[in-house]
């Protein structure tokens, strides 16, 4: 039988956590959460629930995530955001693989987006296809200060596993204008680094692409109000990268 552990960083996640370890502690063989130090409940839900948990200094995403896998007892790594859960299909499609031949494989699956309290499956939201379900003797996280990204060995097989990983994203339209300016920041260093130097024609251009993109051609709109919120929100993510 294949052994599985899952794998969660963490950092005041006291509202997300308990759900995600209740997702997946029936399903796995053992979870290990990695916190950098969280001054809320955090550690207590962790401990309520059984897991390994460890306190480690952030080092960025991809360091983090990378040195996380390495506490697992497995190879076999399943790894979620503190935000994300397990739904019923997925957890049932992962239970079924502990009994089939893994190897020389990664599994991906859809990300459902859940937004102030609704699930958002256009504005190419969904279907969010992520790698999550891995060997790390054969893949580790690579990618700069954003969007960390998994290096799979070319030729590998990526096999779709049913169900819907749901992600417990932003709980008010302030909270996803919050992480825009964060993650435009971290961008804009990104850029910075590789010498671009932007001019405001092109920020004016890619912004309002962004908007055109998610709200009209990837259907945004037939998410009613919340498609145009996220829409904006996203757009606005773009302009502050290229302002900063």
């Amino acid at each position: 039988m294949n052994k599985i552990t899952a794998v969660v960083i963490t950092l005041n996640e006291e509202r997300n956590i308990g759900r995600c370890l209740e997702s997946v502690l029936p399903v796995v063989d053992e979870v290990v959460v990695v916190d950098s130090f969280s001054t809320d409940a955090t550690a207590d839900i962790c401990t309520r629930h059984g897991v390994r948990f460890a306190t480690h200094e952030w080092e960025g995403y991809v360091a983090t995530k990378n040195y996380a896998n390495e506490l697992a007892s497995n190879d076999w790594i399943l790894s979620l955001d503190a935000d994300e859960a397990l739904s019923p299909e997925l957890a049932k499609s992962i239970l079924a693989l502990k009994n089939q031949d893994m190897e020389g494989k990664v599994f991906s699956m859809n990300r459902l987006m859940n937004y102030c309290g609704r699930w958002i499956r256009h504005g190419g939201w969904y279907p969010d296809v992520k790698v999550r379900l891995f060997d790390r003797r054969q893949v580790r996280w690579t990618g700069q200060k954003v969007h960390e990204t998994l290096d799979v060995p070319d030729g590998t097989p990526v096999l779709k596993l049913e169900g819907d990983l749901w992600h417990y994203s932003f709980y008010t339209p302030e909270e996803h204008r919050r992480q825009m300016e964060k993650f435009a920041a971290l961008s804009a260093e990104e850029m910075k680094e590789r010498g671009q130097r932007p001019s405001l024609f092109s920020a004016w251009v890619h912004t309002g692409w962004k908007f055109l993109r998610d709200y009209l051609f990837k259907g945004g709109f037939l998410d009613g109000a919340l498609g145009w919120t996220i829409a904006c929100n996203n757009a606005y993510g773009v302009w502050c990268k290229y302002k900063k």
